[in-house]
């Protein structure tokens, strides 16, 4: 099992995450207060955020599960871990009785794949364990933002929307606004408690669920610890003798050993997600965007010299010539799996997702292969600056035309999908059916080719438990992924509005949308250092500075959310 990453990283991950199998990931709780909604609108919406006590008279109560014990507990913000065989027989109920009421409901969610048949068997033993009868619209998730625009934008809106947070640019935080319905007066407050698995979602998930004002989404929770890690070929080292290094001028040398052209080996795709995390740069991927207090002042990511520094270390990589080929590529660059398997290159960052996931895929046609996480360093040779994740990233929406009896049917759903680790109703949504969708062998479950086909990422979109890193087949893996989470939390800071869910005034909302585009240029040797230098005077004078303003209104109204 893989975990979902609610991204605060618009990394090479973020669509990739849930193409091979999909599970529940999570938040730790807190109690960061978010800030006031700010007046003025730009189409009718309500833009800003909500905080405090406006907040608090929104957020369900928090009801902690003790349905089932972790091995490993949370700590600096990481999942909690599961690192021990799997019994069927001792599994736990959750959800001991339907709640739903057969009614029918339509989701429309981001699917990677082949998507199975709507009466196939999977789909089939969920609807009846919910009591509710799914339909699922599932979209090409490569592509999905343009239809779910096209969706926001008609009068045909399904029953269920879902929204990663990396496709909610543009004019998408309005259209959630105005036409998803609020779901406060089914879970504000002790409401939650019909539904104890969504009460025991962290508050901090639920905080990143208000929009406009409302409590709007029903969160996929995600950790707070960093979650881009540079993967590395563990094998290989050990055989060759290569040390893990500690800065980037480590790196450098590490690189240039690795490499043999001739003989098809580099060092490594594309570092520049591993480079900001090493030079302290803050994550843009979301709102806000990569807006910080420094020093008092109000600073944005593109505007640092620690954020020009990683390009430039990443485009020396490139241009020493260690770098595979494929990343020049850029966004097009094919799976890299294959090619790290075959010792092509032996070091590339991704999601933390991925470590299980390549360990599984070379299980059995490469039994000495092993893939490690390197602990992020910090680019002079000490700790690192890390910024933690958002609280969750991804959120189910009901339509707000939706009779109560549909709400009440999507919340019937979202307690089964919401339930955590351990329990049969986990067991359903991430494996299906016993026998059909998989067996157990020696306490691990092995999908079946039936399995494999229809148990993808369809329920677990709809809502998640907090977050989970359980892999029976690899234990080792799931405590490697914990504790590499541990340790880099422990580096990890707050924002200034960390946790906060920032709707834009919709004048400022493209300021920034090329910039991902010319930092690949820049890292590839096809711009300068230069071209963002002006990029960001052009910013500063479209718009930039303007946003500086909104966001310090912001801070200084209600204060920083940052720690």
């Amino acid at each position: 099992m893989t975990p979902n990453a609610a991204s605060a990283s618009s990394g090479p991950s973020r669509r990739s995450f849930l193409a091979s199998t999909a599970v529940a990931t999570a938040a730790v709780a807190g109690g960061m207060p978010l800030l006031a909604a700010c007046g003025g609108s730009d189409g009718g919406s309500r833009d800003g955020t909500t905080s405090g006590k406006d907040a608090e008279k929104i957020l369900p109560a928090f009801v902690a599960s003790n349905v089932v014990k972790p091995d490993i507990p949370s700590k600096n913000g990481s999942a909690v871990g599961f690192t021990g065989k799997l019994d069927l027989a001792t599994l736990k109920t959750s959800v001991p009785k339907k709640l739903g009421k057969g009614g029918k409901v339509t989701v429309m969610a981001p699917f990677w794949g082949s998507p199975p048949k709507q009466d196939n068997a999977y789909y089939t033993a969920m609807n009846d364990l919910i009591g509710v009868d799914v339909v699922w619209q599932n979209q090409d998730g490569n592509t999905y933002d343009q239809k779910l625009g096209a969706v926001l934008a008609s009068s045909d809106v399904p029953d269920v929307v879902v929204v990663p947070g990396w496709n909610m640019g543009g004019k998408i935080p309005s259209a959630i606004i105005s036409k998803f319905a609020d779901l406060g007066p089914y879970l504000s407050g002790d409401e939650v408690k019909e539904y104890p698995n969504l009460a025991a979602i962290p508050t901090d998930a639920w905080r990143r669920s208000i929009f406009g004002g409302k409590l709007r989404g029903l969160p996929m929770p995600a950790p707070s610890a960093p979650s881009m890690v540079p993967l590395y070929r563990q094998d290989v080292f050990e055989k060759e003798g290569y040390e893990v290094p500690k800065s980037c001028d480590e790196f450098m040398d590490l690189a240039k050993e690795i490499t043999n052209a001739r003989a098809k080996r580099w060092a490594c795709l594309d570092m520049k997600w591993t480079a900001f995390q090493a030079f302290g740069v803050l994550s843009g991927s979301e709102k806000p965007l990569g807006w910080n207090l420094v020093d008092g002042k109000l600073v944005n990511r593109i505007e640092t010299e620690e954020f020009l520094e990683a390009l430039e270390w990443s485009r020396k990589l490139f241009a020493a010539g260690v770098v595979h080929p494929d990343s020049k590529m850029g966004k097009n660059a094919p799976d890299p799996g294959p090619k790290f398997a075959a010792g092509e290159f032996l070091i590339y960052p991704n999601n933390i997702s991925q470590w299980w996931g390549r360990t599984a895929e070379q299980a059995t046609q490469n039994p000495e292969f092993k893939i490690w996480g390197m602990d992020v360093w910090g680019h002079d040779g000490g700790d690192p600056t890390l910024w933690a994740d958002q609280p969750a990233g991804i959120f189910a929406f009901v339509n707000e035309k939706a009779s109560e009896s549909v709400v009440r049917d999507v919340l019937a759903v979202a307690n089964v999908t919401a339930a955590p680790y351990g329990t049969k109703e986990y067991m359903m949504t991430n494996y299906g059916v016993e026998g059909t969708h998989y067996t157990v062998e020696d306490g691990v479950p092995v999908k079946t080719d039936k399995g494999n086909i229809e148990v993808m990422n369809a329920y677990v979109m709809v809502a998640s438990p907090a977050a989970t890193l359980a892999h029976p087949d690899f234990p080792e893996v799931a405590r490697g992924q914990v504790e590499w989470q541990q340790r880099m939390g422990a580096f990890a800071r707050k924002s200034s509005f960390w946790g906060m869910q920032i709707t834009e005034p919709a004048r400022y909302t493209n300021l920034t949308n090329d910039v991902e585009q010319l930092e690949d240029d820049i890292v590839r040797g096809r711009k300068k250092i230069s071209d963002m230098q002006q990029f960001v005077s052009d910013w500063k004078s479209k718009g930039g500075d303007k946003l500086r303003d909104w966001y310090r209104k912001l801070l200084d109204e209600n204060g920083s959310a940052a720690s």
